[in-house]
């Protein structure tokens, strides 16, 4: 593209010296040749002005006296009536300029000069509008390969960031070169990079979120099938395969919700459901692994309360901070519900050690664990509590309590919430 831009500019250049040149020297080439005549037309006026006078005064007319008024290169005769030619100077040979004037008293005088003057100062002219076109030419050169660099260099920049967008690397580069042009370019170039850096992050997200949350049911429903396995009463297996069944069934909103998420994570079904049906969900499916621990997972505090939001999204926050219990924490893990104001709050708390001082609030953010896992649970947690208006905090570090907020729906006046179950006793 240099290359293009340096022949397009100088042929250019080219042209417009050549029609200029051309023109300009025609035009001197008449104007030094006019001068030239009207130089040797004025000699001879002044020359037979003095011939004139120098006759009427009876003075000598001779060489001597009229020399000093022709220039050295030039030649004149004079013609006086009666006498003989007066020549001053040496007579050019070849092609001359001549100018010739007549006296009242019959005086001719006539003025030569060769024109080879007129071709010498012709040819000084024609050197000078030449070195002229050639610092011009120079000129054009310089001003050529600056621009070329002007305007490949930011192309050559825009290429190397596309291709390094198509190699995976989003970062913009806002970059711009004073050229609105280019300048445009780079803009979509930045927006493009921008965009594809917040697709690569979604889909890292995703398939992060997808692999964790996955986990715990897939978990809960090889501990059934092991369970169907290993058992050979008719209503047991019955039994543990409608449970399978429903974890399948939370499999795949599970698949769903963070294909929705992915897409808009503000995107949401929230509706009115039964708390306790939730929270009995989890503590069944999650009493296995837990009685395999050699510990216990209880359910306290108010029953019967209805809340606003999703019950899968609901159940995969409690299955995060059941797992998360069951992993680092110790002892019984309690879930009590109670209510605050207008809300319904699960709180999930353990006897083990606690969150560690040096994490603190940091405990939601992403790849923050406490010990070698994932360290995007509480994170994908409190994404999915945001999402259905509730919010997950952290209300204690030691011991540990978790508590999720949920809008919280009353009761029509006259209809009594269902009896409170009896607390199951605890099993170590």
């Amino acid at each position: 593209m240099r290359r293009r831009l340096i022949n397009s500019t100088l042929a250019v250049v080219l042209v417009v010296i050549a029609v200029f040149g051309v023109s300009l020297v025609i035009v001197e080439t008449r104007t030094i040749s006019n001068s030239a005549q009207e130089s040797v037309d004025s000699e001879a006026v002044r020359l037979i002005s003095v011939v004139e006078s120098r006759v009427l005064g009876e003075e000598s007319v001779n060489p001597s006296v009229l020399g000093d008024q022709i220039h050295p290169r030039r030649y004149a005769r004079i013609e006086l009536p009666g006498r003989a030619p007066i020549e001053i100077g040496e007579r050019p040979q070849g092609s001359v300029i001549t100018g010739v004037e007549r006296g009242d008293s019959g005086e001719v005088v006539t003025v030569m000069e060769s024109r080879s003057t007129v071709t010498d100062e012709v040819g000084r002219t024609l050197m000078i509008i030449g070195a002229v076109a050639l610092l011009a030419v120079i000129a054009a050169v310089l001003l050529a390969v600056r621009q070329a660099n002007r305007l490949a260099s930011p192309l050559t920049d825009l290429a190397e960031t596309a291709e390094r967008l198509g190699s995976g690397d989003p970062r913009p580069r806002h970059k711009r070169y004073g050229v609105p042009e280019l300048d445009r370019v780079a803009d979509v170039l930045d927006s493009s990079a921008e965009r594809i850096g917040r697709m690569l992050t979604a889909e890292r997200r995703l398939a992060a979120d997808a692999s964790h949350q996955l986990r715990t049911p897939l978990t809960a429903l090889s501990m059934r099938l092991e369970e169907i396995t290993l058992t050979e009463d008719l209503d047991t297996v019955k039994e543990e395969a409608t449970i399978a069944l429903t974890q399948v069934e939370r499999l795949t909103d599970v698949v769903q919700r963070l294909l929705t998420n992915s897409r808009d994570p503000r995107t949401g079904s929230a509706v009115a459901f039964d708390l306790d049906e939730v929270v009995k969900q989890q503590i069944e499916e999650w009493r296995p692994a837990y009685r395999s621990a050699g510990r216990a997972i209880v359910h306290s505090g108010k029953h019967g309360m209805r809340a606003v939001g999703t019950p899968g999204a609901v159940a995969q926050v409690l299955a995060a901070l059941i797992e998360n219990s069951l992993m680092h924490g110790g002892g019984t893990v309690a879930l009590r519900t109670r209510v605050t104001g207008n809300q319904a709050v699960i709180e999930v708390t353990d006897e083990g050690p606690g969150v560690p001082a040096d994490l603190g609030a940091r405990i939601f953010e992403r790849s923050i664990s406490g010990r070698n896992s994932t360290g995007i649970g509480l994170a994908v947690a409190r994404d999915l509590a945001e999402a259905d208006g509730g919010r997950l905090e952290m209300l204690q570090q030691q011991p540990p309590v978790f508590a999720l907020f949920l809008s919280r729906v009353t009761r029509p006046k006259g209809e009594e919430p269902p009896p409170e179950p009896q607390p199951e006793p605890t099993v170590r």
